[in-house]
This record gives structure tokens, C-alpha cells and sequence, in this order.
């Protein structure tokens, strides 16, 4: 079921650029590698200041990407995946376009972009 016609552009957009930096998408791929929710080792993980990880989650909080759960005396944080689902089927609705060389507008052709 796609989830791309109830979702948009500006959220969609902000789907995207909360997970445009190179540290939060190390981030999400720890918390995809991890079964179980992670705290503190995050930081330890990534190799950042705790503040600038500190930060980078809170960005991802605020997409509603990551959840973070206080479990005394440390925060657990999870992937929320459904919630990039509106940004795969975007994703998977260009890669599987049919756009040939003979219907794009505009071609490569030595080196440069030629627009018809």
C-alpha cells in the first residue's frame, strides 16, 4: 500500500532533510544494526560529543524517526521505520520509472546535459 498520496511534499521534505547529515544516517543504521534499544553507547558508537549526538537525535526525535524512551537513568532510543515509509515509496516510485534516453528531456551527450 503506498503511503505517498497521504503524505506531503513538505513532509516528505522534512522527512528527507532530517536524515541529510552523514551522523544521523550513521545513527539510524546503529539503531537498525542493534535488536534492542540503545543509550548511552551511542555516542561511543558514532565518535561524536555527546552534545552534537545529543543534537543529531534530537532532529531525528522531532521527524518523529527516532523514539526515545527514559528507562532510568539512561534514554533508549529506537528506529521508528514507518515513519520513512512515505520517503521509500518515493524513492522506489523513481527507481522503477521507465524513463529511457528517448523519453528524458534532456540526454547526456559528451560530458554535458543536452535538453531537447
Amino acid at each position: 500500500m503506498s503511503t505517498l498520496n497521504s503524505v506531503s511534499n513538505d513532509q516528505l521534505a522534512a522527512i528527507a532533510k532530517a536524515i541529510a547529515h552523514p551522523a544521523r544516517i550513521q545513527i539510524i543504521r546503529l539503531l537498525l544494526s542493534k535488536p534492542s534499544c540503545i543509550g548511552g553507547e551511542i555516542t561511543s558508537e558514532v565518535g561524536l560529543a555527546q552534545s552534537t549526538v545529543s543534537e543529531h537525535l534530537r532532529i531525528l526525535k522531532a521527524a518523529e524517526i527516532v523514539t526515545g524512551e527514559i528507562e532510568h537513568p539512561r534514554v533508549c532510543y529506537s528506529l521508528n521505520p514507518e515513519k520513512l515509509l512515505p520517503l521509500l515509496d518515493l524513492l522506489q516510485q523513481i527507481a522503477s520509472s521507465q524513463v529511457t534516453n528517448d523519453d528524458a528531456c534532456c540526454v547526456s551527450e559528451n560530458d554535458s546535459l543536452m535538453c531537447k
